[in-house]
């Protein structure tokens, strides 16, 4: 799967029995041939043992087989494949292995309160709405917001105009019922999602969490994790935080540990595009937001307020995303000719960005790919596609596959290296979670500092830049307390 995955990281499609067609022109065995599928799925304890000897010898015979076809064509993927994604595998085995201890008295506290609370936001909609509406039908809610009260469609599906999360956005600053409307379902999502699902999959032997990561997902080379997805739970909202607190140390007498890259990302960009101002920027240790706000807008650093502040730092990581200036617009809520003037004195500010942002593309329009710094590949396709539309989304991925797929990497790098420091130097600690940039641990009080040292050593050297790579370390009693 991995090999498949490294030689084409777009697809979809990397199971045994898709690989085997694909690329063997065989067709295995479905398990469903064996236990059925459906209500009627049974179990292979039933199963004759010779169907199942035919069914796994089947099975190790064509991973075999796939080996020898996919490893000659893996080229420059093959360095990726011995020296990080496999060495990478024992490591989140571990992890998955250990689990991580949660606090379920305390979400079934907070599950408690935001019945509470969604019972409120339902009145509230009501009230807004003049009228009991059922909350979760697109129907009702459309014949509200477009035949009643008039609000502008933003746009339609087959049954009517849409009445998702994009269009309650833009609808809220025009009408409070599209905004009720958005703080009951996210806070509907968090509670389905996380507050009353995650102790049902509280393992009855271990006490603990075990999410699942894939390697093989996400085409920029990130971990994604999955039943339960760990790595989507809003830091930024009441509720997230919240829900953060739930995951505690499994000993008595331990703490999490949190290490998390500082802006990782942009770090990344000053590299590549080696841009001399935002080198001399991160070089300096100040505030890259701030910085650029003041430079921006023409002012001292200390006169910068926290509205050019956030402005300045939606446009410094809209641009690793390449985000247009219609994008900018609507996140800035300020017009799109204000919004172009922006990106234009931002383009201005850091021309070794705008230079390596034309190169890249201009490259991937000749050879179909991109790569990250340690030369992991990803095909673009639709580069060079006739859609306008089309053709600009995949220079958007062009441009951001560079830099976080090099972020990916980085942290790969340091996972490996960090597991092998913990067994060698035979330490209690554990690393528990991958979060996007950041590491999560679990470790006895008497180690705490001496796992900092090392975790920040092995963080900062993974992959050396021509900035400093910062490390943010925290320790509490929960993840949030630890993150904060």
């Amino acid at each position: 799967m991995i090999a498949a995955y490294l030689i084409n990281p777009g697809s979809r499609t990397l199971g045994i029995d898709e690989l085997t067609r694909d690329y063997l022109k065989l067709a295995k065995i479905p398990t469903s041939d064996l236990i059925g599928s459906g209500k009627n799925q049974g179990s292979m304890l039933d199963v004759d043992l010779e169907k199942i000897a035919d069914y796994a010898c089947e099975d190790a015979d064509y991973a075999l087989r796939l080996v020898h076809v996919l490893e000659p064509q893996l080229d420059s993927q093959k360095q990726l494949l011995d020296q990080l994604e496999m060495p990478l595998l024992p490591v989140l085995r571990d992890m998955e292995f250990t689990g991580v201890r949660l606090d379920t008295d305390l979400l079934t506290e907070m599950s408690g309160e935001l019945d509470r609370d969604l019972v409120r936001l339902e009145k509230e909609c009501h009230a807004a709405a003049g009228e009991a509406f059922n909350l979760n039908s697109p129907k009702q809610l459309a014949a509200i917001l477009f035949d009643k009260f008039r609000l502008p469609v933003q746009k339609k599906t087959k049954t009517g105009p849409s009445t998702d999360v994009d269009t309650l956005t833009a609808l809220a600053p025009m009408h409070e019922l599209p905004a009720k409307l958005l703080e009951y379902r996210t806070l509907s999502k968090l509670k389905g999602t996380y507050v009353d699902a995650l102790p049902q999959l509280v393992h009855p032997f271990t006490g603990r969490v075990h999410t699942t990561f894939s390697q093989t997902i996400a085409a920029t080379g990130r971990l994604s994790s999955n039943n339960p997805n760990l790595q989507n739970i809003p830091i930024r909202t009441e509720v997230g935080r919240r829900i953060r607190e739930a995951f505690i140390a499994g000993e008595r007498g331990w703490k999490m540990m949190s290490a998390d890259y500082g802006q990782i990302e942009l770090r990344i960009m000053a590299h590549l595009s080696n841009d001399d101002t935002l080198l001399t920027a991160f070089r300096s240790g100040g505030d890259i937001h701030r910085e650029t706000a003041a430079k921006i807008y023409g002012v001292a650093p200390g006169d910068v307020s926290s509205d050019m502040r956030r402005a300045a730092k939606t446009v410094n990581f809209g641009i690793i995303y390449g985000q247009t200036d219609f994008g900018l617009s609507e996140q800035l809520g300020i017009p799109r000719a204000e919004a172009r003037e922006f990106r234009e004195q931002y383009f201005r500010l850091y021309p070794g960005v705008k230079q390596f942002m034309g190169e890249t593309v201009g490259r991937c329009r000749e050879t179909g790919h991109v790569e990250t710094l340690m030369g992991r590949r990803r095909q673009i396709p639709d580069i060079n596609n006739s859609n306008r539309q089309v053709r600009e989304f995949a220079e958007r991925i062009a441009i951001n596959t560079p830099v976080q797929g090099s972020a990916a990497d980085m942290i790969k790098v340091a996972m490996i290296r960090i597991a092998k420091r913990l067994k060698a130097e035979k330490f209690a600690a554990r690393m528990l979670l991958q979060v996007h940039d950041e590491l999560v641990f679990e470790a006895p009080d008497t180690e705490l500092l001496l796992l900092e040292q090392l975790v920040r050593e092995e963080m900062e050297k993974a992959l050396p830049l021509l900035v400093p790579i910062e490390v943010d370390v925290g320790y509490g009693v929960n993840w949030l307390a630890a993150h904060s």
